[in-house]
């Protein structure tokens, strides 16, 4: 397999598009966004971007302050949806389904890292409604040691306070910062996957508690 150095040149057009046209203007206006460390993030190769999850919005937040798209897992129920499952694809978007152990999902993951992507994932699995990690999952770990790819981690602040139901947003100020690379496991040992994990998730506490 032909291992690339960064996303299709197609998936930049459109990413940079949606950035441009729809996502930068509600982030830096009407949530008053901040970004911190993005000058930290390659501007090619594949790294492994983990994050804590508040929000729905976390994705495309996130992709935007990264200034380069970024490949994330997607609900499978999205998929079903034919112009949606297109724009979703288009922009790295690969589905899991949830609450189950998804090799096909990890193998995407890993796909699209060996095609040069820049991967997104929340190292919960889902949202929480403080904004922290509280039951860090190892699977972001495991991708980084079959695939010996580093991981950035990134802290996102002031999402959980965002959604006051599906149609409304509350124009809740947002900060996300980004840290320090972090080698990937030495192995796929449990062990060396925990550590890994927990370095993560004690980075992204100590930049959220930064808060704004």
């Amino acid at each position: 397999m032909t291992v690339r150095n960064r996303e299709p040149f197609s998936s930049l057009v459109f990413y940079r598009f949606v950035k441009w046209s729809m996502v930068n203007p509600i982030l830096y206006t009407y949530f008053r966004g901040r970004v911190y460390g993005a000058e930290k993030i390659p501007r090619s190769g594949s790294y492994i971007v983990v994050s804590n999850h508040a929000s729905n919005l976390d994705p495309l937040i996130l992709a935007v302050a990264v200034c380069r798209p970024v490949s994330f897992m997607a609900k499978e129920e999205l998929f079903r949806i034919p112009v949606l499952k297109k724009a979703i694809a288009l922009c790295g978007g690969y589905p899991v389904k949830r609450d189950t152990s998804d090799l096909a999902a990890i193998k995407s993951a890993i796909n699209f890292i060996n095609q040069g992507w820049l991967s997104g994932i929340f190292l919960e699995g889902t949202r929480t409604t403080d904004g922290k990690i509280n039951d860090p999952k190892l699977g972001a770990a495991l991708i980084a040691a079959k695939t010996e790819t580093p991981l950035i981690p990134a802290s996102i602040w002031g999402t959980e306070k965002v959604e006051k139901s599906p149609t409304i947003l509350r124009p809740t100020p947002i900060t996300i910062r980004f840290g320090d690379t972090i080698a990937p496991p030495t192995s796929r040992k449990k062990a060396d996957l925990q550590a890994v994990t927990e370095h993560c998730t004690k980075v992204i506490h100590q930049m959220h508690a930064l808060g704004r």
